[in-house]
């Protein structure tokens, strides 16, 4: 038998990535607090192509309801306020030379739950990738049992583990899901 042909820690690796993709959009999903990071899913058309905020910009927390960007370039001034107007995120930048002020405004009710929504949407998004993951696994697998690779047993027992590590890792999202929804909620 050749089980060592079958890497569970593989399918481990790609379902954490899923979820840290997840963390990264919840991230972005404001909470009426200034956090740098608000701004880290924000990409800026420039120089003929696309790249992330942070690559153009400087974002600092001066006060805890503003944030600041300076720009690097101040040719790119007008292209990142324009990213961070059409950023969804409901921030209005104040244009100083080429540094950006963003005030953070209270959250009203009806936007909480519109960005509860929003985080219902990402881990929707996120399990559906861990079920992809889930699905290529136990693929694999039977293409494993097929060429005589494993026995009846052996993919019985890997399609369980797979199950059991899927299992955890939607578990997993749930629950950044609720401290997310927890924390967007908090007045």
């Amino acid at each position: 038998m050749a089980d060592e042909d079958y890497d569970i820690n593989d399918l481990k690796r790609r379902m954490q990535g899923a979820l840290s993709v997840f963390k990264n959009d919840l991230a972005g999903l404001r909470t009426g607090r200034a956090s740098a990071s608000l701004l880290d899913p924000i990409v800026v058309a420039a120089y003929g192509s696309t790249m992330p905020l942070n690559q153009v910009a400087t974002v600092s927390v001066p006060e805890p309801r503003m944030l600041s960007v300076q720009v690097w370039d101040k040719g790119m001034v007008h292209a990142v306020d324009k990213a961070i107007r059409e950023s969804n995120l409901g921030l209005n930048p104040i244009i100083e030379g080429t540094l950006l002020r963003l005030p953070i405004p209270e959250l009203n009710t009806e936007r909480r739950k519109e960005l509860v929504k929003i985080a219902h949407k990402y881990v929707e998004a996120t399990k559906v990738a861990i079920r992809h993951v889930r699905r290529d696994g136990l693929d694999e697998l039977k293409d494993l049992e097929k060429e005589g690779l494993i026995s009846e047993d052996s993919l019985r027992v890997y399609s369980d583990r797979v199950q059991k590590i899927t299992d955890e890792s939607i578990a997993e999202a749930d629950r950044m899901l609720a401290a997310k929804e927890q924390e967007i909620m908090q007045v």
